[in-house]
Parts: C-alpha cells; sequence; structure tokens
C-alpha cells in the first residue's frame, strides 16, 4: 500500500524542484499546496489521509486538535531543526515522529544588512518614485559609518551581524540574558552592562534571539520610550520578542524613525494590518530564510528523513 505525503506551503511551488525526491517515490505519493490554509478543517480536509507532512518552518502550526483530527500522520517534518508553532508533546501524545533538517544563518544575516541599508538610504521609497513620477532624490540618508548597531543575541546570526557591521565602520554593542564578556571580546564587539543601555544608545537596534518564555514581549513599550527617536529597530527574528501594538505604537507617534520587519505574529499578514501601510515600516513576508540554498538542504534532507522512516528509523528528531 502506497503512502501519502504532503507538503504545505510551497508558496513558489519549488519544493519538488528543490531535491531529487526519485528514491521514495515508489512507495511515497507525494504532493505539494501552495497555498496557505487558515482554517484548520479545511487543512484537515486536504491532508487527512498523509502518513507524511512536510512543514516549511512555522508557516502551519501544529497543536494538539491539529494531531487530533489527523490520526493517519505518522512523520512530520519541519525545515530547520527548531519550530516553536509544534506542539512537541501533543506530537508525542499521538504518536507522531517529528524531525528536521539543517539551516543556514547566512540567509537571514543577509535579509537583516538587507533591511538595514534600505531603512538607512530609502531604497524603496527612491526607487518607486524614480519608476511612478520621475521624482530625483527626495530624501537624505542616514550613515552606518560612525553608528552604533545594537545587537540583541549574539549567537550564530548576531555573531555575523557584528563581523559585517565592523566593516561598515560601525560601533557594535550586544546583550542577552547570558551574555559575558568574553564571547564579546571573541568578536570586539561591547558588552551592554543591560538591555536598556543597549536601546539607549543605539542607532541601529537587531533582534537576533530564540524565542522562549524569557524572550516573549522582551520588547515592551517601555522599551521603546528608551531608544532614540532617530533609531530604527530591525527585527527577523521572532515577532513575538516584541510587544506589536506597543511597536504600532512607537510607529505611529514617531518615538522611533522606523523598522524593518520580516516576522509578525499573525503570517501571512492581513490585508488591513498597519505594518502594510505605515510610511515609516520596512516590511517583507518572512523572506529571512527563503534562499535556493537553504531550500535545496530543506527539501534534500526531508527526502532523508522520510527515507530513513521508510526505513524504520527516525533521524534529526525534535522529540525529546
Amino acid at each position: 500500500m502506497r503512502i501519502s505525503c504532503a507538503i504545505l506551503d510551497d508558496y513558489q511551488q519549488v519544493a519538488l524542484k528543490s531535491a531529487d525526491w526519485s528514491s521514495i517515490t515508489e512507495k511515497v505519493d507525494v504532493v505539494s499546496f501552495s497555498q496557505h490554509f487558515n482554517d484548520e478543517d479545511e487543512l484537515v480536509d486536504s491532508i487527512r489521509d498523509a502518513e507524511i507532512v512536510i512543514i516549511m518552518r512555522e508557516r502551519t502550526p501544529f497543536g494538539a486538535t491539529l494531531f487530533k483530527k489527523l490520526p493517519k500522520l505518522k512523520l512530520l517534518i519541519t525545515t530547520g531543526m527548531r519550530n516553536a508553532s509544534i506542539d512537541l508533546e501533543a506530537a508525542s501524545a499521538h504518536g507522531v515522529a517529528v524531525c528536521g533538517t539543517a539551516s543556514s544563518s547566512e540567509p537571514p544575516t543577509e535579509l537583516t544588512w538587507a533591511l538595514i541599508l534600505n531603512l538607512a538610504r530609502h531604497i524603496v521609497k527612491e526607487n518607486a518614485e524614480l519608476r511612478s513620477n520621475g521624482l530625483w532624490q527626495s530624501t537624505v540618508g542616514t550613515d552606518l559609518y560612525g553608528k552604533r548597531l545594537g545587537l540583541l543575541g549574539l549567537g550564530k546570526i548576531g555573531g555575523r551581524m557584528a563581523t559585517i557591521a565592523k566593516a561598515f565602520g560601525m560601533d557594535v554593542i550586544a546583550w542577552s540574558q547570558n551574555l559575558t564578556k568574553e564571547q564579546t571580546d571573541k568578536l570586539g564587539v561591547q558588552l551592554a552592562n543591560s538591555k536598556e543601555e543597549l536601546l539607549e544608545t543605539s542607532d541601529y537596534i537587531s533582534i537576533h534571539l530564540v524565542l522562549s518564555d524569557r524572550t516573549r514581549g522582551l520588547i515592551s513599550k517601555k522599551d521603546l520610550k528608551l531608544m532614540k527617536n532617530s533609531a530604527y529597530l530591525i527585527n527577523t527574528s521572532r515577532a513575538a520578542i516584541i510587544d506589536e501594538q506597543a511597536l504600532i505604537q512607537a510607529l505611529h507617534e514617531n518615538w522611533i524613525a522606523g523598522a524593518g520587519l520580516d516576522v509578525f505574529d499573525l503570517e501571512p499578514l492581513p490585508q488591513d494590518h498597519p505594518f502594510r501601510t505605515m510610511p515609516n515600516v520596512l516590511a517583507t513576508p518572512h523572506l529571512g530564510y527563503v534562499t535556493e540554498k537553504n531550500y535545496t538542504t530543506y527539501y534534500e534532507e526531508a527526502v532523508e528523513d522520510i527515507q530513513a522512516y521508510l526505513d524504520g528509523r527516525v533521524i534529526r528528531s525534535l522529540l525529546l
């Protein structure tokens, strides 16, 4: 009997082109869905016969109710080795193996710098006006050289951010709850005495933290008021690290100069969300990890996960 495998949220319709699936197609029927299912019942109707489901990052949450509605599901594969939108306890309780794949830190680093550079030099606005009305120069850019980049988090991505910032001639300061001077010294970065010091003194603030109980809501209304009114806040990590309503107020009332955002509390971002139209927001649709190299890695390793499952093994397990 053949096995059914569903690939969810294949927005660009490239999943089946990003890897060689021939090693499993003798036993597995693979179907890809490019549309996002906002309604859980509609999702269940579409994948109820799937024994294997592959999800892209956190685009489709898998909570306890969804696992209960999918009794045939035995293997859930997420791209990347961390996915906060999967209820791992529920997966285990329903006998579902959860596996992951590798993910590169270079793509989100590059996207973060794309946001910073666009904000600093108003590239989107200038390009739009050049195309629409021929207006020649309407803004004055801000500098990176000599300015301070504040990094909330100095892991793999934060470390890459620091190295690039120094190449631009920026002063770099970093903070996280467990960050040590030994770690910052290795990168030639200043260790902030507190989160407040980083917020008060930085010209660009970029978030590179894992979402956890400690980091959820880490940037509050009070924190946003500490920032310079000329400063920019960039978030390519996880939306819930910032209080969204407080950020909307801060941007609306110009407490800060602007924000570059690639992650949102609700994705896809609703059509009427203020982030879509605020003039001081540069928003991208969660593109941080979306590159050819990452997609190739994701789907090649998903195929390996499936092949191992067919052989009676579980590899790259996310379950404890």
